[in-house]
């Protein structure tokens, strides 16, 4: 049993013990809390307060659960002299993230087509298991993909400059390393771009349903009633792959924390370290190229209902990633890597990493909720910076495991209530429609409260899901 002390309405601490560097500490209500308990991811926060290097507290936002060695929803920072990098802390789906796209449509002009559309979107983005789509890269080709990420996807013709100017680092990391990413992850990924995978990867349409702070709705260029579409993918097998080369890489030369071998890590600084940090950066790129194919794939079959439709980029975030940034530890400001899995860069204004026109208002929070509940835009807080190392939650959160939720509910109640709630799914497989419905999750509402009481967020925009294509 994990010890566990309130210490704020919305902030709980587990105190340093049993080989435990620095505290856990968890952000949730006393609602969210009793669903956290049941699980085994606060055991999960605990371990990664045992890592070496590790900094402040082992953090958990409000959407935690049960993940592959750090829990979903799980956050730390490490000095870079001292601390270590673990696959296990960005997750197998690398760059696993959301990107918002604002149309110039409004919600009357989605009435009366919307089954069509669901129809037409899932035909024009492919989705599932190991599906690929029509793209097919050589091994040159794919390096430049590697290295170059959303910005060769434009290159290319698929978007304009603009797109990128409004991705988190401008849809390139620059220490991307595709040497360091194995023959056979290349071969995975050589045919996936421009695909939507599976699980909880979605393409929705949303309205604008309500907005909370008109002054930034309208610097992100959000207004009521507007149609948007989030997308929601990764960097599918190419990342699937160069999370388990390393895991395997770095257990064969440091061996495992006796406490969780799902914890296998090696040192910042080390040549090991050096080429899993190189060859995640290069997934990462695989994952912002993917859903930059993706949007052109939208724009193009959008155009076959609406001859003038439109399309911009509001924003794009990574979730499972680890990156080096500037942070104040101890009064100073000093740079140190922070592991995000599961969770989302939150910065505040005045970031240097914020695109110029967002700049005055701070970095764009993407929440989505689960297929047919509302979904978010929020904004980065100084309080996050303060609190989370700029960090926030990036969903609702699973409260059941896939497993389980078959064993809860039928195929036809899972359609029952999407058509309740009024929303249109495309599903590629009946088991999406199951594993992905509203009651395997947590409640979003209760999430985002909690984002906004604490700061890690504060609420800009509620958005009415209307269509739903999952894989």
């Amino acid at each position: 049993m994990v010890k566990l002390k309130k210490i704020s309405d919305y902030e709980w601490e587990i105190p340093i013990e049993n080989g435990m560097n620095v505290p856990g500490r968890i952000f949730a209500s006393d609602k969210l809390i009793e669903n956290i308990k049941e699980d085994k991811s606060l055991e999960q926060v605990k371990n990664v307060a045992r890592l070496p290097g590790i900094l402040g507290a082992s953090l958990a936002m409000p959407d935690i659960h049960r993940g592959y060695g750090f829990p979903i929803g799980g956050v730390a920072a490490f000095d870079l002299e001292k601390g270590i990098i673990s696959p296990g802390g960005v997750g197998y789906d690398i760059n696993c993230s959301v990107r918002l796209l604002k149309t110039n449509l409004t919600e009357e002009d989605l009435k009366g087509k919307e089954k069509k559309l669901a129809h037409s979107l899932s035909r024009a983005v492919p989705s599932g298991v190991g599906r690929g789509g029509t793209l097919k890269l050589d091994n040159k080709e794919l390096d430049e993909v590697l290295k170059g990420g959303a910005q060769w996807a434009i290159s290319k013709g698929y978007g304009s400059e603009e797109d990128w100017k409004h991705i988190e680092d401008e849809g390139k990391l620059n220490l991307a390393n595709p040497s360091f990413v194995s023959q056979k992850a290349k071969g995975r990924g050589s045919k996936q771009l421009g695909t939507l995978g599976a699980g909880n990867h979605f393409l929705d349409v949303l309205i604008v349903e309500e907005i909370f702070d008109n002054e930034v709705a309208k610097v992100f260029g959000l207004k009521k009633g507007q149609v948007v579409i989030l997308i929601h993918c990764g960097s599918r097998g190419l990342g699937h792959q160069v999370a388990s080369d390393y895991i395997k890489l770095m257990d064969e030369k440091y061996g495992h924390p006796d406490f969780d071998r799902e914890l296998v890590n090696a040192p910042i600084n080390s040549e090991l370290g050096k080429k899993y940090f190189g060859a995640m950066c290069a997934a990462a790129n695989f994952a912002f190229a993917n859903k930059q194919i993706i949007t052109h794939l939208i724009r193009e079959n959008m155009k076959h209902y609406f001859a003038d439709f439109k399309a911009g980029v509001v924003y794009d975030i990574c979730h499972n990633i680890a990156k080096i940034e500037s942070h104040f530890v101890d009064g100073k400001s000093q740079n140190v890597l922070v592991m995000r899995k599961g969770a989302t860069r939150a910065f505040a204004p005045g970031r240097k990493e914020i695109y110029k026109d967002y700049r005055e208002v701070g970095q764009p929070v993407l929440l989505p909720g689960s297929m047919g509940t509302p979904s978010y835009v929020l904004v980065g807080t100084e309080k996050a910076e303060e609190k989370s190392w700029g960090s926030c939650a990036h969903g609702a959160g699973r409260v059941r495991s896939r497993s389980e939720a078959h064993r809860k509910l039928s195929f036809k109640e899972a359609v029952e209530d999407m058509e309740k709630r009024g929303v249109f799914v495309e599903a590629g497989k009946k088991k999406g429609m199951i594993e992905e419905s509203p009651s395997s999750y947590k409640d979003v509402k209760e999430v985002v409260r909690v984002c906004d009481e604490v700061e890690l967020g504060k609420k800009i925009i509620k958005l009415k899901p209307v269509i739903v294509v999952i894989g």
